[in-house]
């Protein structure tokens, strides 16, 4: 089994801004900007089958990080630091180009504001690779198995995928086991939220954001009575549907700086079961 280490490395304190832009975003922890680098090596045969070294990866953030990590790729190095609650907020540094110039593979998604510097920094060497961040099993099992293939890494792709299958089924059983009265729960979802709804096995009655919610959008969803609101907790705004008695969860979709996406469909599934259990 590979060893993986992390360390963090302090950047250059002089910044270029970003233009906001609002869409699913990432966790905090508590840390200065910085980039984290996760390196993992190995002494088996699986993994590079032609025995090449492991790709460089830069990851603007910890999402598109763990997709890489589940891909197979062991040198990981994740630009947005934990601290930032809403990643499109983040002002790239001098050193965050650097460790682009220097990549294999450069990971973004569209809708990062700063996606146009990093290409520009990645210059001709590295390859951009835009990444579909959603966490809906289905397509963050085709995600994962589309990176392994770019990594030379698909023995590492498919081990993770048959894995997180086997997880995934288990977080399932022990959700519908607490589904109130044994009857699946009705749900609305923000719509970066509403992967964790089929995780539960929840009944979708729904949907809002990422814009703001209107009056009128508020009473509709009033009226479908649902028993859950699933709130994208980067990008929270309150109560969503306040009166309602529906009760409302929080949903985090970045992994930490481990960068182990599982653990994000753990997570979510605990905090779905207590709220099921609340009920």
């Amino acid at each position: 089994m590979a060893r993986t280490s992390v360390r963090i490395t302090p950047l250059l304190a002089l910044s270029f801004s970003a233009a906001l832009l609002l869409t699913a975003t990432g966790c905090g922890g508590d840390s200065d900007a910085s980039a984290t680098s996760t390196s993992s090596s190995s002494s088996g045969a699986e993994g590079d089958a032609a025995g090449k070294d492991s790709p460089a990866v830069v990851a603007t953030t910890s999402w598109e990080g763990a997709f890489a990590k589940a891909a197979g790729a062991e040198d990981v190095t994740v630009i947005v630091p934990e601290s930032v609650q809403h990643a499109p907020d983040y002002d790239p540094k001098p050193s965050d180009l650097a460790a682009v110039a220097d990549a294999d593979f450069v990971l973004y998604a569209p809708f990062e504001p700063y996606a146009e510097k990093f290409k520009e920094a990645a210059g001709g060497d590295a390859e951009l690779v835009e990444v579909n961040l959603d966490n809906d099993a289905d397509k963050a099992k085709a995600e994962v198995t589309r990176l392994g293939k770019m990594f030379g890494t698909e023995a590492a792709a498919a081990e993770w995928i048959t894995s997180f299958d086997t997880e995934y089924g288990k977080l399932q059983k022990d959700l519908r086991s607490a589904w109130p009265d044994g009857k699946a729960p009705t749900a609305v979802a923000q719509v970066f939220a509403a992967w964790s709804a089929k995780l539960a096995g929840a009944e979708v009655v729904g949907t809002y954001g990422p814009e703001a919610v209107t009056a009128e959008q508020l009473s509709d969803l009033s009226k479908k009575k649902p028993q859950l609101v699933l709130d994208n907790v980067h990008m929270a705004t309150g109560t969503v549907l306040p009166d309602s008695g529906a009760r409302q969860v929080g949903i985090v979709n970045y992994p930490d700086r481990k960068l182990d996406l599982l653990t994000v469909y753990k997570n979510a599934a605990t905090t779905l079961e207590k709220a099921m259990n609340a009920s």
